[in-house]
């Protein structure tokens, strides 16, 4: 289930234009505080439609698939990069990837660790 992502390296800061890292900042923060506590359905509404349909085997529930991954615990928020509708947010202990929908921010890739100038290895990702 572990697939390769690719970043940008770059942030978009518009000119004119106070780019928002609080709203990726926070939905980042509910998906992992979910996880803590056990609440394995909770995060995965927050995770983009994709990535909760592409993340159970077969006869598996998106709960479970997370439950059964057992995701390392995270700490609080540390950067968090948004180019466009797309955002990288760091936490201690973990590195989640959002992007923007008309409902609001949701996870694409969690549980991703950078592997130097090669693309980040997600537990987690659509």
């Amino acid at each position: 289930m572990r697939m390769l992502l690719a970043v940008l390296p770059v942030t978009l800061i518009v000119a004119g234009c106070a780019v928002d890292t609080t709203s990726p900042a926070r939905t980042a923060e509910r998906f992992r505080n979910a996880l803590a506590a056990h609440q394995e359905d909770t995060a995965c509404a927050l995770l983009a439609e994709q990535t909760a349909e592409k993340l159970p085997d077969p006869g598996q529930t998106c709960a479970e698939a997370l439950r059964d991954l057992k995701l390392g615990p995270a700490g609080p928020v540390t950067a968090v990069r948004v180019w466009g509708d797309d955002a990288q947010v760091r936490l201690s202990g973990d590195t989640l990837f959002l992007h923007r929908y008309s409902g609001g921010w949701r996870v694409t890739a969690a549980s991703c660790r950078p592997r130097g100038d090669r693309p980040y290895d997600c537990e987690v990702e659509n």
